[in-house]
This record gives structure tokens, C-alpha cells and sequence, in this order.
């Protein structure tokens, strides 16, 4: 993302994005970002087999999609958080990545909580 060619897919008109310029992108969102594909990374490279792999993976699907939209809100990043670490939460070779994303995500704060 950092340093590399864009092309806009609106205006197909090409652009430099450089570390230290505003893109204008929300920080919080870019931080899930990387988070999201470290872990995805991670798990990509997990040699055992996980039988709850496929969940992990729907997790990090669904945390990417909110992460396109640009501005996620809290409620919609807590479900796909949940999946991810319940598929992964006990392989420790994974805690390191997936604290990450937990952090990431508590960058958009607690959200609204409902009364009973």
C-alpha cells in the first residue's frame, strides 16, 4: 500500500501513495488492514491442519469487506472477530497475529451496548 502505484478504478488516472503524506484514509482502517493480512499470513503459513481453518478464513473475508467499505463501524467488526478467534484462539503459534486484529478492531471503540 505504502510506496506503491494505484490505480484508481473511477478516473484510471494513476497516483503514488507515500508514507507520510495524508491520504486521507482513516488510520484505524489501515491499521485493521495490516493487521488482517498479517494474520492471514499467518495462518496461510500454519503448516497443521486447523479443523476450524475455513471459519478463520470467513472471519478474515468478513473483516477485509468491512475494511473496503472505509469506515467500519464497531458492531460490524465484533462478529467476524469472534469467528476468528474462535476458530484460532488456542493454536499460540496464531496468538501473536491475532491479538493484532483484536487491538485493530478495539481502535473503533466498545460501540453502543444493548440493555436488558
Amino acid at each position: 500500500m505504502w510506496g506503491e502505484n494505484v490505480r484508481s478504478e473511477a478516473v484510471g488516472e494513476r497516483r503514488s501513495v507515500t508514507a507520510g503524506h495524508d491520504t486521507g484514509a482513516d488510520p484505524r482502517v489501515e491499521a485493521l488492514g495490516r493487521a488482517v493480512q498479517r494474520m492471514r499470513r499467518a495462518l496461510d503459513a500454519h503448516p497443521a491442519e486447523l479443523p476450524d481453518r475455513r471459519e478463520a478464513e470467513r472471519g478474515l473475508d468478513a473483516l477485509t469487506a468491512v475494511v473496503r467499505s472505509g469506515a467500519p463501524a464497531a458492531q460490524e467488526l465484533r462478529y467476524p472477530l469472534l469467528l476468528l478467534a474462535a476458530a484460532v484462539g488456542s493454536v499460540s503459534a496464531l496468538a501473536r497475529p491475532l491479538v493484532g486484529v483484536r487491538e485493530a478492531v478495539e481502535l473503533f471503540g466498545a460501540g453502543p451496548r444493548s440493555e436488558n
